[in-house]
């Protein structure tokens, strides 16, 4: 197992590598001089040249790529323009707000999802089915901000039971603090800031799982051996979970380590909406205001997490089936 792990990492590093030079490319290839934006349209042309010259905006493409891959080599991200601050703290300070939101979302969507797949292939063409591939389809051609913003519109405005803007204490935090005090309150209040932006993510993430465990089943209930086991008496429970439902992860657990990596790059969409204060929002204000390094950092820190993710995949495959192990 450590053999295949360790070939998985050293492949990552030629991935790592490639998403960093497109990062640095696509941002720098981006209309606009962030020495203007900085300075105001009132700078003169002596002013905006000297802050590019600090900046190193007046260094070839080719220098500016090599001091930014040394950089980050030394785990050196850069500056903030405008905050004046490292940003790798700002991601720091960031990233567990996206993350939190992210991981409670693909629960919700896992909770939806692997019983509703589940029940749809074992009883296709009936009512369930169709009402769950229904579900599907609504929330695979729903836009995340229109969900969002009705959940808004029907929870917080109407019935006013959930808080439509912010973030309450950090869930972790919540309920240390819960059990330290015996006092609800805490937790509570962080669920209710968190319930609406992670069910807007789940929603989508569940109608795409509950598609492909659906898909899955309907493969594996159709195989000899699930038919030895009907025939040889096998309740239906353990048929379906341990015969069935086991040989149909490998391609669910694929399509939820994507629908992860898509949670952390829907959740710009989904932070603006709720006003989170997690990476998505910091990457459309530091968008705004051309604020080069926090954008590249923030486009860098997501695309390693989603190889990373990739990565946990991967080993999950080798635990799930040895014999990937061996390829």
């Amino acid at each position: 197992m450590m053999t295949f792990v360790g070939k998985r990492i050293l492949h990552l590093i030629p991935v790592l590598l490639g998403i960093s030079i497109l990062v640095f490319f696509l941002l720098h290839l981006i209309p606009g001089d962030p020495a203007m934006t900085l300075l105001g349209q009132e700078a003169t042309p002596e002013e905006i040249n000297r802050l590019r010259e600090v900046l190193g905006l007046n260094e070839p493409l080719y220098i500016q790529l090599l001091v930014f891959l040394k950089n980050l080599a030394l785990g050196d991200l850069g500056t903030s323009i405008f905050q004046d601050v490292s940003v790798l703290s700002l991601i720091l300070t960031h990233l567990p707000a996206t993350l939190e939101l992210a991981t409670l979302a693909l629960l919700i969507a896992l909770l939806i999802a692997i019983p509703l797949g589940i029940v749809s292939a074992v009883k296709q063409f009936s009512w369930v089915d169709y009402v769950s591939m229904f579900f599907a389809q609504l929330g695979v051609s729903m836009p995340v901000f229109w969900l969002g913003v009705l959940l808004i519109i029907g929870f917080s405005v109407n019935l006013n039971i959930f808080p439509s803007f912010g973030r309450g204490e950090p869930l972790v935090e919540s309920i240390l603090m819960t059990i330290q005090s015996g006092n609800l309150f805490y937790i509570i209040d962080s669920l209710k800031h968190l319930i609406l932006p992670a069910l807007t993510l789940g929603v989508m993430s569940a109608a795409i799982i509950t598609r492909m465990v659906r898909s899955s089943m309907l493969e594996i209930l159709n195989e000899d051996y699930v038919r030895t086991a009907e025939a040889k008496g096998v309740r239906s429970f353990w048929i379906i979970m341990k015969h069935a439902f086991r040989n149909a992860l490998i391609p669910v657990i694929t399509i939820v380590g994507l629908q992860f990596g898509n949670l952390m790059g829907g959740a710009i969409v989904t932070e603006t909406v709720f006003g989170w204060p997690g990476i998505g929002r910091l990457i459309i204000t530091a968008i705004s205001q051309r604020d080069f390094p926090v954008v590249q950092g923030c486009v860098l820190a997501i695309a390693l997490l989603f190889a990373f993710i990739n990565l946990i995949v991967d080993i999950l495959y080798a635990v799930i089936n040895p014999k990937i192990k061996s390829n």
